[in-house]
């Protein structure tokens, strides 16, 4: 987790000196189209495309033998989602870890997509004061994954994702109420701790209670989690600040993520 950071970083570092700072703007761009900004897409497109091919091209295929028919393979996956509800009833906690882990981690990720919204919003931060703001965010995001792979290691992966929700629930609702950006900017970094772990953490204990004949499918389910309601945290941040009219209250609603995601953890198993 601490390398996905890492490669983060390092992507920010290069928009911001070779697109957004750069004078005169590369490529013939027109900064006052701000063309150099719209740019960075492109930049995460190539970062992309450059750091994933290598894992399609030389990582090879788990397991020997030859592969099954199409259709055979979506028959054998279809049958085994099938059976997932059983497994579902004789192991509650799985279910209720997933049904916690797809809350929580909408409002994490919509708090790293709201975030810089925020920062320009409330304290009018430029563009440029957000790449930075990211770039730092990055590195703390980083340092905690990192250090809290020792707390994992010693309290368990739940008491780990406990830990970090805690932190960014009482983190979260102080960078709420701070009126001063260099508050926010402290609050905002020391937040950013937590993050890696509560993701790392996740998956740990998804490798861990996952029975080994359906970890396949479980950890696709996981994945799953995280993205068929991503849209909820967005939305629900979008309409209560219209509604509301701040972006504090806006925000808020992320903090009901996180408190709710925290509170489904407690019908898993004891921590």
């Amino acid at each position: 987790m601490g390398l996905g950071y890492l490669g983060g970083l390092s992507c920010l570092v290069i928009a911001l000196f070779a697109l957004v700072q750069a004078d005169p703007a590369p490529f013939g761009l027109d900064k006052d189209q701000a063309e150099h900004v719209r740019a960075t897409v492109l930049l995460v497109a190539l970062w992309y495309l450059l750091f994933s091919w290598p894992l399609f091209a030389w990582v090879p295929e788990s397991g020997k033998g030859k592969r099954p028919p199409l259709t055979q393979a979506i028959g054998e996956a279809l049958a085994s989602l099938r059976g997932l509800p059983a497994l579902f009833r004789r192991n509650p906690p799985l279910g209720w870890f997933l049904l916690a882990r797809m809350l929580y981690i909408d409002g994490l990720n919509t708090l790293f997509a709201f975030g810089g919204i925020y920062a320009a919003g409330t304290f009018d931060m430029s563009f440029d004061q957000i790449i930075l703001f990211g770039i730092a965010l990055n590195v703390t995001a980083g340092l905690g994954a990192f250090a809290f792979g020792w707390v994992d290691d010693r309290l368990g992966s739940l008491k780990t994702i406990v830990l970090g929700l805690l932190g960014m629930i009482a983190l979260g609702t102080a960078v709420l109420v701070v009126e001063s950006a260099t508050a926010f900017v402290v609050l905002a970094l020391i937040l950013g701790i937590f993050f890696g772990p509560v993701q790392a953490a996740s998956r740990t204990h998804m490798a861990r209670i996952a029975p080994p004949e359906s970890r396949g499918e479980l950890f696709g389910l996981f994945a799953l989690s995280g993205k068929i309601t991503a849209f909820l945290g967005p939305v629900t941040v979008g309409a209560v600040t219209q509604a509301t009219g701040s972006q504090r209250w806006g925000m808020a609603t992320i903090i009901v993520f996180l408190v709710v995601g925290l509170g489904l953890l407690a019908k898993t198993r004891n921590l």
